[in-house]
């Protein structure tokens, strides 16, 4: 009796259409396996771009461009090693580069890069006073003129400016006499030379020698514009140079370049009018003058602004009667004697004097002395 109920469930296996079997048999033919798409994308997560759902890296990953480091400032001066103001830390070149000169400055290639003040200058005292230009002894200072000095070597000259008489103050009578008009009349009544004459040869030389500065004391006792004029109409006035009050005072090349190459003092006040006339107490100082005796002579300070580095070291004697004394002057301008002199006022001053100014300047050797100051080499220069 219970065959009948197995061929009933056989039956209904086999009818068409039947899943209970693969159910049964844990074939469900209805599950069908899912394939996901993959999102490509930037999956770097410090990239601008990232792509959180990105499930796969395609290389389009994006990144800030850093920020370029600024270029360093350029460091401005001379790059040429062979340049005399060289800088080694400079990075670019300013077009500053200075080069040691070939051509000789007054005389010397190592004066050309030492400012006006650092130079030492020879000078003579008086310089028109001579017996070549007819001015004699009690009245003279030097046996020859303007021409026999600067030939030696002078480059530094005083003079001093009066009118020909009292009585007619005119352009036209300037001259260059020794003496005051204190006594009542003029001074040129010992002698006078002609201001055109003498400084039309020097602006001569100055032309002719282009490499030299030049410097002149003016003891003046005439109007300022009859001393221009006569500077104008020798043709001298474009060369001269105008020195600011304590300002530094500029390297000989550079008068050179700049083609001021005269410099002048006068003893007399400033004038705005004329500031191409300096001052010379309140640009410059000087020595004792007219020493009784080289063991007299020393390096302090007589007149003007001793804190001015140009100054006068005054080198001439004095005879009983006061005047400038030719007997002893080969004492006074002795070369050896001049220099150890140079030395005292260098060790009290710290500085070469700027001149050197002498009387009779035939005897001894102004110019040789200079020349060895000026080779000295010096902490300052």
């Amino acid at each position: 009796m219970q065959k009948i109920p197995v061929l009933v469930a056989i039956s209904l296996l086999l009818l068409p259409g039947c899943t209970y079997l693969d159910e049964y048999m844990g074939n469900d033919s209805s599950q069908e396996t899912v394939e996901t798409e993959t999102i490509l994308g930037c999956t770097d997560p410090d990239a601008e771009n990232y792509n959180e759902s990105a499930d796969e890296d395609d290389g389009s990953c994006e990144y800030e461009e850093p920020e370029p480091e600024p270029e360093p400032e350029p460091v401005l001066g001379c790059t040429d090693e062979d340049a005399m103001n060289y800088d080694s830390n400079a990075t670019q070149d300013d077009g500053s580069c200075e080069y040691m000169e070939t051509i000789p400055c007054n005389g010397l290639v190592i004066l050309c890069h030492r400012t006006y003040d650092k130079v030492t200058f020879p000078e003579t005292h008086n310089s028109y006073s001579t017996h070549e230009d007819n001015i004699y002894y009690p009245a003279s200072n030097h046996r020859t003129g303007f021409q026999a000095q600067w030939n030696a070597g002078m480059r530094a000259f005083m003079l001093d400016t009066h009118y020909l008489t009292t009585a007619d103050q005119s352009a036209s009578n300037v001259r260059f006499c020794h003496g005051d008009s204190d006594r009542g009349f003029s001074p040129c009544t010992y002698g006078a030379v002609d201001p055109w004459n003498w400084l039309s040869a020097l602006e001569s030389e100055m032309n002719s020698e282009d490499r030299d500065i030049v410097t002149l004391l003016i003891e003046n006792y005439v109007e300022p514009d009859h001393l221009k004029d006569i500077f104008d109409d020798v043709g001298l006035s474009e060369m001269m140079y105008v020195h600011e009050m304590n300002a530094e005072w500029p390297t000989l090349i550079e008068m050179i370049n700049m083609d001021k190459r005269l410099v002048v003092f006068w003893e007399q006040s400033s004038d705005s009018n004329h500031p191409y006339f300096h001052d010379f107490l309140t640009h410059s100082w000087t020595t004792n003058y007219a020493d009784d005796d080289t063991s007299s002579m020393d390096c302090e300070n007589l007149r003007g602004d001793v804190n001015q580095p140009v100054f006068h070291m005054n080198n001439w004697l004095k005879n009983q009667a006061g005047l400038s004394d030719p007997n002893r002057a080969g004492e006074a301008n002795d070369v050896d004697f001049m220099v150890e002199r140079a030395i005292e006022c260098i060790e009290l001053h710290g500085k070469r004097p700027t001149f050197i100014a002498v009387d009779w300047w035939e005897e001894g050797d102004v110019v040789e002395a200079v020349e060895r100051v000026n080779l000295m080499e010096l902490d300052s220069d």
